[in-house]
């Protein structure tokens, strides 16, 4: 450790640390533009300069390393000449249009423009000026505005992997761009904006839509994919205008995916409102007595056995639990919540979680990826994944279809089960980089689970963990990635067939009379058996709207206060951000109605009732488990068809990004495929 002083205050700080670390430590401010907490570090912007004792000229604290009894100033009047100076030329070429500027109010250099710059300048000569560039459907750029602090430039390489920004030209010259115009790649590539201090690099959709004080602010929870990113959503009146992430160094750190990022449009559009009735087949809007006199008059006369109810991706906890108490009510066990009919064993936890969690990947030394593409199905732990490659000694190899580009070098290793018991029979050399490891991990795609022999591989992806000695009290290396942000929370509740229960295959191929779909936006409506009545709550207008005999309009994630759990088991609490629209409700408060006119009444009048009898606790605590017992399956039962990616269009793969403009626009925008990974 190295004792500094700063301003008169001695701090101790690891040796190597940086003179801004030290000052930061100290609880100094220091203005900067190009120093990121996770980028690499640049010095070229020269806003953090301080002068250090003993050395001939103010020093760049973003760059330099302390040194022991080091003596530091961070207020003199030759550090405040010296930011002075550094502001002056960095407004030299910067416009003068904060107020059409979408970043003013939030902006790096307006604030440290006031801070540290000067209430004039010397420069008389004209402005130079920068074409802007089209980058894709996300990101606006105003290139005029850039101060060439490379953020960008670093993001893009570092974290997201997609090197695509980078500079042009030197001296006044130099401009940011992507060398040959095109759309960035990236599923990241909205945090760009978070970090870029100007207004160079400006949300599209949000463009002209509204100033950072008229929002009014709301912590929430993405759903859209199961990372359970930390997100504040911003909305005006009755409408979401942005959504942000917010700082979570064990889940998201401070990234998001764009489809959460940049769907919020697909909330006002397509949506349902009120109730709808099918008479003589055809769809009228009807009153929320009517829908559920309608459901009360059909489902009154049926046994417990010939109803069923199946959950959704993208549903709440409090509202599954409702449903199932109103089933078990109604004396029925059919019940699902695998719309994508993978293959899953809940007799324990840790047979369906991200068991290593989502910050214990920078602890892992090797890693199996089976049937999986966490690029696009989790874009935020691909990124993790990513930072701990970067970080060396980290061998990844991949089962599945060949070509993927993870944004880092691994093995390919085969397409089907065949490499998984080359693996297990030690036929392939693999296996000992895995049994070599200290902390090995095995990351199973849920994808992998969709298929007739999803059980084997799951016991066969468990068994190779096992061998691997990944199953121990200080280390659980078995991984179940999921796609969305409920499925989790659904499994831990039991939303699952009970004894004598059906499945989701029985229940649409006839098995039940009556079927209550819950935010089943998955289920294809062709394979639901004719005859069938079809209960729809859920809140758009999707494909499986149109087959259902009445619609109970329910409310999306911004539109309630709800409890998600996400891939590691994390349960997180999301808030009411803007109310549902015309006559939506929430969709627990539906269900309860709706129990008084079955005449099975639920026990609970509120959400803190409802919640008491909920066995989930908001928090998480990381287990692990010494039983390597796998689950139920046989690793000997596998086929030997190559794995299916789950998700063919990344942009599109909810209801919610169905339903939106912006994601309609990127997915024409990325129809090609992605570009062929460097393996």
């Amino acid at each position: 450790m190295a004792k500094v002083t700063v301003d008169g205050i001695e701090v101790e700080v690891p040796n190597g640390a940086t003179v801004l670390q030290a000052c930061e430590a100290a609880g100094k401010e220091i203005p900067r533009f190009c120093y990121h907490e996770r980028l690499s570090v640049a010095g070229n912007c020269r806003m953090c300069l301080v002068e250090v004792e003993k050395a001939p000229k103010p020093v760049a604290s973003c760059a330099y390393p302390v040194a022991d009894g080091m003596v530091v100033k961070t207020d003199s009047p030759v550090v405040r000449n010296a930011r002075r100076g550094v502001m002056e030329f960095l407004l030299i070429n910067h416009p003068l249009d904060c107020p059409i500027c979408d970043q003013g109010g939030e902006c790096d250099l307006q604030d440290q423009a006031v801070g540290y710059g000067m209430d004039h300048s010397r420069y008389r000569e004209a402005k130079r000026s920068v074409k802007d560039k089209n980058i894709g459907p996300l990101i606006k750029t105003i290139m005029t505005r850039c101060i060439q602090c490379t953020r960008c430039v670093r993001f893009s390489a570092e974290v997201a992997g997609t090197a695509e920004l980078g500079g042009t030209n030197r001296g006044e010259n130099l401009e940011i761009g992507t060398y040959v115009e095109k759309a960035l790649t990236s599923e990241l590539s909205g945090n760009l904006i978070d970090i870029c201090p100007v207004g160079a690099l400006t949300s599209r959709p949000y463009a002209f839509v509204s100033r950072p004080w008229e929002l009014r602010k709301t912590e929430g929870v993405d759903v859209q994919d199961a990372t359970g990113t930390n997100i504040r959503i911003d909305t005006r009146g009755p409408e979401v205008l942005r959504i942000l992430p917010r700082i979570n160094e064990d889940v998201n750190e401070e990234w998001m995916a764009d489809r959460g990022r940049f769907s919020f449009d697909g909330l006002k559009r397509k949506r349902l409102d009120r109730p709808w009735l099918r008479v003589d087949g055809k769809l009228r809007q009807a009153s929320w007595p009517e829908a559920f006199a309608a459901i009360a008059g059909r489902l009154k006369g049926l046994r417990g056995d010939r109803i069923g109810a199946i959950a959704g991706d993208l549903v709440e906890a409090e509202s599954l639990l409702a449903l199932k108490a109103l089933m078990a009510k109604l004396g029925s066990e059919n019940l699902d919540c695998r719309t994508d009919g993978a293959a899953i064993d809940v007799t324990r936890p840790d047979f369906y979680r991200f068991n290593t969690t989502i910050a214990g990947i920078e602890e892992a030394d090797a890693l199996l990826i089976i049937g999986s593409n966490p690029r696009t199905e989790a874009p935020v732990i691909n990124a993790r994944i990513r930072k701990r490659w970067v970080a060396g000694r980290f061998r990844i190899g991949r089962i599945g279809p060949a070509g993927l580009d993870l944004t880092y070098s691994h093995e390919h290793l085969g397409e089907g089960p065949e490499a998984i018991r080359a693996l297990l029979d030690g036929s392939h050399p693999f296996m000992e980089v895995l049994k070599t490891a200290k902390n090995p991990m095995v990351l199973l795609g849920r994808g992998a689970l969709m298929r007739a022999d999803g059980l084997a591989v799951l016991a066969a992806a468990w068994e190779v963990a096992r061998q691997a000695n990944a199953l121990r009290d200080d280390w659980h290396g078995f991984n179940l990635l999921h796609l969305f942000g409920g499925q989790v929370g659904a499994l831990a509740l039991g939303f699952l067939p009970g004894a004598g229960g059906q499945d989701l295959g029985q229940m649409l191929g006839g098995g039940v009379d009556a079927l209550w779909l819950l935010g089943a936006d998955g289920v294809d409506p062709a394979t639901i058996a004719p005859g069938t009545f079809v209960i729809y709550q859920g809140h758009h207008g999707d494909r499986i709207a149109g087959r259902a005999d009445v619609i109970l309009p329910g409310a999306a994630y911004t539109e309630k206060d709800g409890t998600w759990v996400n891939t590691e088991g994390r349960v997180q609490r999301g808030h009411l951000a803007v109310y549902p629209p015309g006559e939506a409700r929430e969709d627990w408060r539906i269900i309860r109605a709706a129990s008084e006119a079955l005449g099975a009444t639920l026990p609970f009048d509120s959400l803190a009732q409802l919640r008491a009898a909920m066995p989930l606790e908001e928090g998480f605590a990381r287990r692990f488990a010494a039983d390597a017992t796998g689950p139920s399956g046989d690793p000997a039962a596998m086929s030997g068809a190559p794995f299916v990616l789950p998700l063919a269009n990344y942009h599109q793969a909810d209801v919610i990004a169905r339903a939106s403009d912006v994601m309609a626009q990127c997915a024409a925008t990325y129809a090609a495929p992605l570009a062929v990974a460097a393996e």
